[in-house]
């Protein structure tokens, strides 16, 4: 499995130190949050989305993913939400980006409507993704923090270039195991965010491997599947910001994961 990290962990941190920081301590790529507030985000003039590509390339490194906002089971029309789509997925093909994060979203929206609005507005970008090589990956988040609410929208779209991004968080938060979230999100499943948390009712990020969630099941269940993609490591300092910084955890953090990676049972 390869490793990566959100810059979720590093707010506002130019885009030559999350490489410098990532090539240090062996991570495999970065999944880059895309907000204004942040040096990539859909708003980056051309040039600059080509020097960010440059740098990452360069230095061997994988852009991961855009973590994008769009929210596409939210209440209302879809225009807005098909344009945040767009750019996002244009972002991401110019960065040379897999992946698009993207949040169901729903609010109070009943179910099976917000189910139809995800479904529809996903299969109607999925053109544009498999035209820029991209897949735009709905997180298990939200009002669809299951995987078993993941795939009700899924399912439907059947589209190559739209999948899941399995937050292992939010399975866990709506009682899935591992062995329960995997399977169903398995045909869909883009990568994996792990982190770890104190408990379930106090969610502040804490070093992998001192909370609650349980990676090495996460890890075991994977490893025993044959399952070789992405693990991406969400250090959500931006919402904690009295938590230690992420370039004191990011090498304990990947030899965390690799250790676990290593233990883990083989497919047979």
């Amino acid at each position: 499995m390869k490793l990566a990290f959100s810059t979720l962990g590093t707010p506002g941190l130019p885009v030559p130190d999350v490489v410098r920081l990532a090539g240090k301590h062996g991570y495999d790529g970065v999944e880059l949050r895309a907000h204004p507030e942040e040096p990539v985000h859909p708003g980056m003039p051309p040039a600059s989305r080509a020097a960010a590509a440059e740098t990452f390339a360069g230095a061997g490194l994988a852009v991961l993913a855009v973590a994008g906002y769009a929210r596409v089971a939210a209440p209302g029309p879809d225009e807005p939400v098909l344009a945040e789509l767009d750019g996002l997925v244009r972002l991401a093909g110019d960065l040379g980006a897999s992946y698009v994060r993207v949040f169901p979203g729903a609010g109070d929206q009943p179910g099976d409507e917000a189910d139809a609005a995800a479904a529809r507005r996903l299969g109607a970008i999925a053109p544009l993704a498999a035209d820029t090589g991209v897949r735009v990956l709905m997180e298990t988040h939200d009002s669809h923090g299951r995987a078993q609410d993941a795939v009700r929208v899924l399912g439907p779209v059947g589209h190559g270039s739209i999948g899941a991004l399995w937050d292992l968080l939010h399975t866990w938060l709506g009682g899935e195991e591992p062995a329960v979230s995997f399977p169903a999100l398995a045909p869909h499943l883009g990568y994996v965010q792990v982190k770890d948390v104190g408990s379930a009712e106090d969610t502040t990020p804490v070093q992998l491997g001192t909370g609650v969630l349980p990676l090495g099941a996460c890890v075991g269940t994977l490893s025993r599947a044959g399952w070789d993609g992405w693990l991406c490591w969400e250090y959500e300092k931006r919402w904690h910001p009295h938590v230690a910084d992420f370039e004191q955890l990011a090498g304990p953090g990947a030899e965390y994961l690799r250790g676990l990676v290593a233990a883990a049972p083989r497919a047979r």
